[in-house]
């Protein structure tokens, strides 16, 4: 009887973790989102939807920075699958010698602390003395250098092109391992058929790779949508890249704690409403 037991008591002990400091807070978090609850005072008031009005208000900058983040979460999305495919079909089928060398070394950033990457490429894009402008001064093409980290039409662009030489790695690596799971002899019989290498491409390798393009951009959007440590490193969320995470740390800085989980909660809905919504759309594109 003890060793049938052994499954609950382990499972009850993980249950038991994950209500506590998982589940509890996120409960917590949704209640106080409907209080004015702040640094300020010791009393707790109900106040209704308050706290999402002003989180939806058009003219505050809650919404300015829920489309940053929502472009963000598109950009790199894109990108990053886009590139990590093209790397993921050329260190498969194209590269054969030193593919497990490239392999590592475009997976490198991914294992990178935030902090570091953000800390280099701060370094490099420094309108003043970084070393992009200065090398663009050195080979006669000054007139390309840019403030790339002070521009408010620009800075955003420039974070997600970090963003995305820093995860693009991660998402070939899944990537191979999906194009590896599919059967040669697939392949085989297109080439014997005449199928072309972009026939075989759209009608082999994508319907059989949606399942794991749908986990990658799952992966993607839930990264996105939640960005924070990235574009605090860079920007500290100013010069037009806030976002909804940047966001809720600065109020909660300000001890606006009952706006700032408003605001969590708010998207917490949208990612898991986004990320139901694409894989229904990507089940319906698999191969059965």
């Amino acid at each position: 009887m003890k060793k049938k037991a052994y499954p609950t008591w382990f499972a009850g002990g993980a249950l038991l973790l994950f209500g506590v400091f998982v589940l509890l807070p996120s409960v917590l978090g949704f209640v106080f989102s409907f209080t004015d609850w702040n640094a300020y005072s010791n009393d707790i008031h109900w106040v209704g939807l308050d706290n999402f009005a002003a989180v939806l208000d058009p003219n505050g900058d809650y919404v300015a920075a829920m489309q940053h983040t929502v472009l963000f979460t598109i950009a790199t999305t894109i990108l990053k699958t886009a590139i990590a495919l093209g790397l993921a079909i050329l260190l498969t089928d194209g590269v054969k010698k030193l593919a497990y060398l490239y392999r590592a070394l475009i997976y490198l950033p991914a294992v990178l602390p935030v902090l570091i990457v953000g800390i280099v490429f701060k370094s490099i894009l420094d309108p003043s003395y970084g070393l992009l402008n200065s090398t663009l001064q050195l080979i006669g093409l000054g007139g390309l250098a840019q403030q790339w980290l002070t521009d408010v039409g620009l800075t955003l662009w420039a974070v997600i092109g970090v963003d995305t030489w820093r995860g693009v790695g991660y998402i070939m690596v899944i990537l191979i391992a999906g194009l590896l799971s599919i059967p040669r002899e697939y392949y085989e019989a297109a080439s014997i058929d005449g199928a072309s290498g972009r026939q075989a491409f759209r009608h082999i390798t994508l319907p059989l790779l949606m399942p794991v393009l749908a986990v990658t951009t799952v992966l993607n959007m839930l990264y996105g949508l939640r960005v924070f440590d990235m574009v605090f490193v860079l920007t500290n969320g100013q010069y037009g890249t806030s976002t909804v995470y940047t966001m809720v740390f600065d109020n909660f800085s300000r001890g606006l704690y009952g706006v700032a989980t408003a605001l969590s909660t708010l998207f917490f809905v949208v990612m898991v409403a986004l990320s139901f919504v694409v894989i229904r759309v990507m089940q319906r594109s698999e191969v059965v």
